[in-house]
């Protein structure tokens, strides 16, 4: 069974997802989640690391990472475990750092994910299980966007 993370970036009621290149071996030409294969003694979060800052450029606050859910694909030897995590904190902005991977990335609306072809069907529910996207603000908005009150 190969085991694999992927992660939810959430901002303003959108995820981040990319577009998987049509010569791709496994899901080509489909929306996914950003993520890969977890490598021999990484745990999940650590794989998730590296994965979103090889295919994205972005380094995430792993405390700021919750496991939204298991998805699962094939049987026997092909059979894909695959661990969703939401992450609310990253530093850095997120752009395509493995054009031979995916061709596209894009901000996408959570609402709007069911018109999309993604490589799991399952994935709008599980992203629409997430809080409301305005009540948990990413820590360096909270920072950078406080301001005391006028007189």
């Amino acid at each position: 069974m190969h085991v694999v993370v992927c992660g939810a970036l959430v901002e303003h009621g959108a995820v981040l997802l990319v577009h998987r290149s049509p010569t791709r071996q496994a899901y080509p030409d489909l929306w996914d989640l950003p993520g890969g294969h977890v490598e021999a003694g990484e745990s999940e979060l650590q794989a998730l690391a590296r994965e979103m800052h090889e295919e994205l450029g972005v380094h995430i606050v792993t405390e700021s990472s919750s496991r939204l859910g298991d998805l699962h694909a094939g049987s026997g030897e092909d059979a894909v475990h695959v661990g969703v995590w939401q992450i609310t904190d990253w530093a850095g902005s997120p752009t395509n750092r493995a054009p031979e991977e995916h061709d596209d990335v894009s901000w996408v609306g959570i609402s709007e994910l069911g018109g999309l072809p993604l490589v799991f069907d399952a994935l709008p529910a599980l992203l629409r299980s997430l809080p409301e996207p305005d009540r948990v603000p990413r820590r360096d908005e909270a920072r950078t966007t406080a301001s005391p009150s006028g007189p």
